[in-house]
């Protein structure tokens, strides 16, 4: 397997060892008994990587800007050779660095190269920003690139698109027919940058997460187009002229997806089943490894699970099912999830491996029972100890100002605020008044996420940490995070009112200046 560090992980400190890892079940109980990393480390300038895979007697590898390739000759575990490079100088900047990969059987080697912005505006992730025409970046990122793994030295450049219009693809699967699948990651901030096309409740709803087919000179879209899930078809989104979903225009012409699936669940993995083990029922079907949502606020985050979509000659033969659900544990929030769904495998045996990148577990998935008069069925739900806390409701349930004391309890109050508005701002702060969508980067419990920094520990990256460096920054925005990947936008997204932006800067200063914090 390949582990990846950076700003994604919060700039944690990466295990010893390299960034691969290899396990082995030796004595047949399901359980690793061979754990060991190998490759280049974190103190050699590695940061790791997401793709990997199998090729004849090579192990292939992502590795910062680059596709490598380690000999596993014979049944060796751990490669004794240095890398070879095979393809190098893959953009790292931007908004998706990432490089999944997968080979088919003829050694073509297809790349994701994901969009360096949300949807190629002239000020990324800001407010009403229009888009750029014609869109520079797709000439590098937003698309598949193919080329050869059985030939070393080679170099990335526009010519080798395969197909384009793919704001993130995540997952790279192959059916028996040679078809080749990947999952999208649909655009993000409808309402937060177009709060006069969209209300909030549609920029959590919209759009669609895709399963694609892949073909060769192909363009899906992105970023004049975002595919509705509602209307089932793609739609000009507002950066373009769009209308908040009923204009199509170009996009009439573009590739729209075979499978479509609730917005924002972030699919970060696919595979096609063909292995001996599960029910038939699941035979040529899709396995899809949801991350989980950010960006839902101020409603309830969704995702975190597994699903299977069941498919027929490339195309959806029945609903979807959560096959596997419960990863989350309480809280389904990035900052608070016990556990993350992000890779799958399936193994010789048919068995399903899924990881976790939050605690870095994997789950081993096997059937038992007849594999011919087993269907296709939902996972039971999840048992978890409480809800969401994003939208935890006051236990009295009558009064809507109940709990709310509990919630600014013990917090200071700045000069020229009062406790009400405290309250006040607490409410805007978890999308109970105004709008806002703070709990999405910053979690419910303000203690940040990957997406933004932690607003309880008295450290502040922009400003001094006084009530007017507070408003500012919200007022302003941030366009430009120094040490996170979520830019903020001005004024909460919805554009708060001057009310409710006082309010939540003096509950944003009091959860900082706790205990007596600067």
């Amino acid at each position: 397997m390949n582990t990846w560090s950076g700003r994604y992980y919060g700039y944690d400190t990466p295990p010893a060892g390299g960034f691969l890892v290899a396990l082995e079940d030796i004595d047949g109980d399901g359980r690793a008994d061979v754990n060991i990393r190998f490759g280049d480390t974190y103190a050699q300038g590695s940061h790791g990587g997401t793709g990997i895979a199998l090729y004849k007697d090579w192990l292939y590898a992502e590795v910062n800007d680059r596709i490598v390739r380690y000999g596993l000759p014979g049944e060796v575990t751990i490669p004794a050779g240095p890398p070879q490079v095979i393809v190098s100088g893959f953009p790292l900047s931007g908004d998706h660095p990432m490089h999944p990969f997968v080979i088919d059987p003829k050694g073509h080697l297809y790349v994701d190269l994901g969009s360096a912005t949300n949807s190629c505006q002239a000020s990324n992730r800001v407010a009403r920003s229009p888009g750029l025409s014609p869109c520079a970046e797709l000439e590098t990122r937003a698309g598949t690139w193919r080329y050869d793994a059985n030939r070393t030295g080679e170099h990335f450049s526009p010519a080798e698109r395969f197909a384009t219009g793919i704001r993130n693809g995540e997952g790279f699967a192959f059916d028996q027919a040679g078809r080749l699948y990947v999952m999208q990651h649909g655009r993000d901030q409808l309402a937060e940058n177009w709060p006069n096309l969209y209300r909030p409740e549609q920029g959590a709803n919209q759009p669609a997460e895709e399963l694609l087919q892949l073909d060769e000179g192909a363009d899906y879209g992105w970023p004049e187009c975002y595919f509705d899930a509602d209307q089932r078809k793609l739609v000009l989104a507002p950066e373009y002229g769009g209308d908040g979903g009923k204009a199509v225009g170009p996009c009439a012409q573009k590739r729209g997806p075979v499978a479509r699936f609730p917005a924002h669940w972030a699919p970060n993995d696919l595979k096609i089943y063909n292995g001996v083990q599960f029910p038939d029922a699941y035979q040529g079907g899709a396995f899809i490894a949801f991350h989980g949502s950010w960006n839902r606020a101020p409603f309830p985050q969704e995702g975190y699970n597994v699903v299977f979509q069941p498919l027929n000659d490339g195309k959806p033969s029945g609903p979807f099912v959560v096959f596997a659900d419960g990863f989350a544990g309480a809280v389904k929030e990035p900052g608070q999830a016990a556990h993350r769904p992000s890779g799958l495998a399936i193994g010789p045996d048919g068995a399903l491996y899924i990881s976790d990148d939050v605690r870095g577990r994997i789950w081993r998935v096997t059937f038992h029972g007849n594999t011919a008069t087993t269907g296709i069925a939902p996972a039971p739900a999840p048992r978890t100890s409480g809800a969401a806390a994003s939208n935890v409701q006051p236990p009295e349930g009558s009064n809507a100002e109940a709990g709310e004391d509990a919630a600014v309890a013990g917090l200071p109050v700045p000069e020229g605020a009062t406790r009400d508005e405290l309250k006040l701002g607490a409410r805007v702060f978890r999308g109970q008044e105004g709008g806002a969508t703070c709990t999405g980067c910053h979690g419910s419990n303000a203690k940040g996420t990957p997406l933004g920094p932690d607003l309880t520990s008295g450290r502040w990256l922009w400003g001094d940490g006084s009530l007017a460096a507070i408003t500012h920054t919200i007022e302003e925005g941030v366009a430009e995070p120094k040490e996170y990947r979520s830019p903020m936008p001005p004024m909460g997204g919805p554009r708060l009112s001057k009310r409710d932006l006082d309010a939540v800067a003096a509950y944003v200063w009091a959860l900082g200046h706790q205990d007596g914090q600067k």
